[in-house]
């Protein structure tokens, strides 16, 4: 905007230089020439008494002198054929002028041409001729429409340097906003935008503004909202805890583990909610613990539902499997993926919490875990049920009756470390979820 704002005055005020130069330029031309014919035919005209009237011998004594004065050459034709002044032929203007008796200028290639006929001498009619040399009547016209240039150069220059200033100062508030547009879009809601230039522009500035605190606001709202949502889970948990502790047995200190664990869950998302973080760039974690940490959680479900369940976790070039509705506990390596380890265990409960909801009971799944090339890991859950379902595809929307969330989440995740999800149906027919991690953004020591 601002190089156009410029191009627009520099256009504008070319086009009225031109305007008023071009016409001052040749009406200078115009008077000094004017100017040069004038003073000419006034030397002429000033030998006219003298001619008519004065002595051979002073007639030529006092145009002799004229001559020599005169700028432009000063000539008297008498009728006996002599010469007076400077010496010129005569010309046809010359011989019109003395047989009519006629006063004219005529204009000449090198020149201008005045002829005055003096009528009343005794032998004839004689003829003033005064010229005025093409030369003479361009003198100074040069310099003058120099001068005219140097002068429409200097108004342009100072006209671009007003819309230069005119133009920052309209286009510097309009960068801010766009600035702090840009700053929103990113998350950053302390971004807010300086009042300043035309009113028009102070409106949209505060009108943004505005936008920012009640987007801050809602945002608040939504967090507090959730965080209270979090927080009615914690009577039920706390009577399931009541409930764990007074059973007798292994079962007791399981359930009482999973309740802490499911209590550890929803304090982190009170927190995540009433405190917002932002994505940290150098997050990672160890797949291969947090992967069996989950597979083991949902293995005591999955030997309740008569599921079997095959974990293949492959690392630095090694393998561990199991079948059966066990998972294997040993570890074969290390594969750090780019995401913390709460998130990634989202989206592991995520896609088996699927599992077990879209496929009836007695449904075979596995769970692998390979290294990706690259760096990060792949990440695949595949199960023998009937396959994937067109209501588990789009985020907030589920004929199982889910909330239709647990796929988002899942990709999120995967997007988050540089990586994907893709769905794809099994060998048997079954579904297939591949979650491909990428690696973490620098090199960090694994906690």
């Amino acid at each position: 905007m601002r190089r156009r704002l410029t191009l627009l005055v520099a256009a504008t005020m070319c086009l009225a230089l031109l305007a008023f130069v071009v016409p001052l330029a040749l009406l200078l031309r115009t008077v000094a020439q004017d100017r040069a014919t004038t003073t000419a035919g006034a030397d002429a005209q000033s030998l006219v008494p003298l001619v008519g009237t004065a002595d051979p011998v002073s007639l030529r004594t006092s145009v002799e002198h004229m001559a020599a004065d005169s700028r432009a050459p000063l000539t008297v034709f008498l009728a006996d054929g002599s010469v007076l002044g400077t010496r010129a032929p005569r010309t046809s203007a010359v011989r019109l002028a003395a047989l009519a008796g006629v006063s004219r200028t005529v204009e000449r290639p090198d020149g201008r041409e005045i002829v005055v006929a003096v009528l009343g001498r005794p032998d004839g009619t004689a003829v003033i001729r005064a010229f005025v040399p093409a030369a003479e009547l361009t003198r100074g016209v040069a310099r003058a429409w120099l001068v005219l240039a140097g002068l429409g150069v200097a108004l342009l220059l100072l006209g671009l340097l007003v819309a230069d200033r005119l133009s920052r100062a309209l286009v510097s508030p309009i960068t801010e906003l766009s600035t702090v547009s840009h700053r929103l879009a990113r998350a950053d809601l302390t971004a807010r935008a300086r009042p300043d230039g035309p009113p028009e522009l102070r409106e949209v500035a505060g009108a943004l503004n505005h936008l920012a605190d009640r987007i801050q606001e809602l945002l608040r709202e939504e967090r507090e909202q959730v965080a209270d949502l979090s927080h009615r889970l914690r009577a039920p948990l706390t009577s399931l805890r009541l409930e764990a502790e007074s059973l007798a047995g292994p079962d007791a200190a399981r359930i009482g583990a999973r309740v802490d664990a499911m209590e550890r869950a929803v304090t982190g998302l009170i927190s995540q909610a009433r405190h917002r973080r932002e994505p940290d760039a150098h997050a990672v974690c160890e797949a291969t613990s947090a992967v069996r940490e989950r597979v083991a959680f949902w293995t005591v479900l999955a030997e309740d539902t008569g599921r079997a369940v095959t974990l293949d976790i492959t690392a630095d070039g090694t393998a561990s499997g199991t079948a059966g509705g066990t998972a294997d506990g040993t570890a074969g390596g290390t594969l750090p993926v780019g995401v913390p380890a709460d998130e990634l265990a989202a989206a592991v409960d995520a896609l088996l919490g699927n599992v077990f909801a879209h496929t009836p009971d007695g449904t075979a799944f596995s769970v692998t875990l390979a290294p990706r090339t690259g760096g990060g890991a792949v990440l695949t859950v595949a199960d023998d049920g009937p396959g994937l379902s067109t209501d588990l595809v789009q985020r907030g929307a589920s004929l199982g009756g889910s909330t239709g969330l647990g796929l988002d989440i899942a990709r999120r995740v995967a997007r988050s470390s540089g990586g994907r999800m893709d769905l794809s149906t099994g060998p048997d027919g079954g579904a297939r979820v591949t979650l491909e991690l990428g690696p973490p953004a620098s090199p960090t020591v694994l906690p």
